[in-house]
């Protein structure tokens, strides 16, 4: 099971691939497949569960099959064979690169990796004594500080053009009836004029801004990870790929090409992943034009809520506790006696066998071949997934999901729990600005309602008759 080249973790992706299409066959869901005729007529639960937001040809996910697709696209073929620059630019622009255009893509990030002025405000802050996300959000908004105009005045909104504030695109007493615009909106934000500003400075609903939060939010989450090892952060090296890049800046040595293609692989995995919470939180702060960095923003907030981010590190935590493959029977019963969560299982859509825990899976099991403290967690993991698999899949269909594997695999390449979760922003970022960009074509500012259960006819009292 030795991945030591390469073309051996190739050949594993592939055969994950093979197995996934053998148990879950090849038909798309209809009703989430096709071109949208607005209005539409759907169930929805509390949290907006089942809500059609928006129309997206970026990605699909079949929970009931265990699909996961970028641009058509199937995830293990990717895995396979491309890498996250690729990747990345295939979400942004809708087809791969020819090599042309992957080489400046690849430049631009290249360019883009050195934010001296964000990283020395930054480490500026007592970092080591926040927690990551909120450190790695903070470098975001250092970032939209060095690079643009829109924190000085001129980059207020032009105030003749906005709506009234809290105002609906139609009044809410009138049902949706699906035009293609909204009745009162900003005029098109293409159309406005930047001031006389120096050349570094960006658009900030371009693309260029994309590439740039791409390319930055990775440099940002190296740099946290040394801080918080009392090490100083390095300078890029602009002859390593955006994976390989990731990890000598966090490590402080060249990885060898087994790491490189990993992490590249655990990038791709993470890139995009449907409307889930971080997503929307992009394109809700995005549809009122606010910029794409603020949008980026709003997404690294919603991860860092324990609901959405962060299992992966629980789960590591978890495995540690086990501490031996023989534990795990034992510890699985107190636990579901205490009905206490078991990390790393389940997903808010997967009925099936998550593909991104079929390629980690593998990963992890090759990667702790010559590595002790990693085989045993991965002999734990593998024993904890059967006895759940004994316990709980038959009946409540419940499978490993991405997390389950992932830190065991960061773990490997010597990555810190703690920035497990920066690592899921700094590749979900191109997944992030790619739906913003795709929404703003046809931008609508979100406003759902909500349906008032409290009282009325209340008379005021004044403040001393009160009880």
């Amino acid at each position: 099971m030795m991945c030591n080249t390469v073309d051996k973790i190739k050949d594993l992706i592939l055969a994950a691939g093979e197995k996934a299409r053998l148990e879950t066959g090849n038909e798309a869901e209809p009703e989430l497949s096709r071109n949208v005729q607005w209005p539409v007529t759907c169930t929805v639960g509390p949290g907006l569960e089942g809500a059609i937001a928006c129309e997206s040809k970026i990605g699909y996910v079949h929970g009931a099959k265990g699909w996961l697709i970028y641009r058509g696209y199937d995830i293990f073929e990717l895995c396979a064979y491309s890498t996250f620059e690729e990747v990345s630019f295939l979400l942004m622009h809708g087809h791969l690169p020819n090599s042309r255009e992957l080489e400046l893509f690849k430049n631009k990030l290249i360019g883009y990796r050195k934010l001296n002025k964000t990283l020395r405000w930054l480490l500026g802050f007592d970092v080591e004594a926040m927690n990551a996300m909120a450190a790695l959000r903070m470098g975001t908004n250092f970032m939209r500080q060095e690079f643009t105009y829109m924190d000085q005045e001129g980059g207020r909104p032009t105030t003749s053009d906005a709506i009234s504030s809290d105002e609906d695109s139609i009044p809410m007493e009138t049902l949706p009836r699906g035009e293609e615009r909204a009745i009162y909106e900003f005029k098109d934000f293409q159309s406005r004029k930047e001031p006389q500003a120096d050349s570094d400075l960006q658009n900030t609903w371009g693309v260029e801004a994309c590439y740039h939060l791409i390319s930055g939010v990775a440099t940002i989450a190296a740099a946290i990870a040394r801080n918080r090892k009392g090490l100083l952060p390095l300078e890029p090296d602009p002859s390593l790929g955006h994976a390989a890049n990731f990890l000598y800046m966090i490590n402080g040595r060249k990885p060898t090409p087994v790491e490189e293609r990993v992490m590249d692989i655990a990038l791709i995995l993470h890139a995009d992943h449907g409307m889930n919470a971080s997503t929307f939180a992009s394109v809700v702060t995005a549809s009122t034009l606010a910029d794409v960095y603020l949008s980026v923003g709003s997404g690294i907030a919603a991860l860092s809520g324990p609901l959405h981010g962060g299992a992966n590190e629980e789960v590591i935590k978890q495995l540690k506790e086990i501490g031996d493959p023989a534990n795990v029977k034992t510890w699985v019963d107190n636990k579901l006696a205490a009905k206490k969560k078991i990390s790393g299982f389940g997903h808010r859509v997967y009925k099936a066998y998550d593909p991104r825990a079929r390629v980690l899976g593998p990963l992890a099991e090759c990667l702790s071949e010559e590595n002790a403290e990693a085989r045993n967690l991965f002999n734990i993991a593998s024993a904890l997934e059967k006895e759940m698999a004994v316990r709980m899949s038959q009946e409540k269909k419940i499978f490993p999901n991405v997390d389950f594997y992932s830190g065991i695999v960061y773990s490997t390449l010597g990555i810190d729990p703690e920035i497990f979760t920066p690592i899921f922003a700094v590749s979900r970022v191109a997944g992030w600005t790619s739906r913003v960009l795709e929404y703003l074509s046809h931008n609508r500012i979100f406003r759902p309602r909500a349906i008032y259960s409290g009282e009325f006819n209340k008379k005021y009292a004044p403040v001393e008759s009160r009880g």
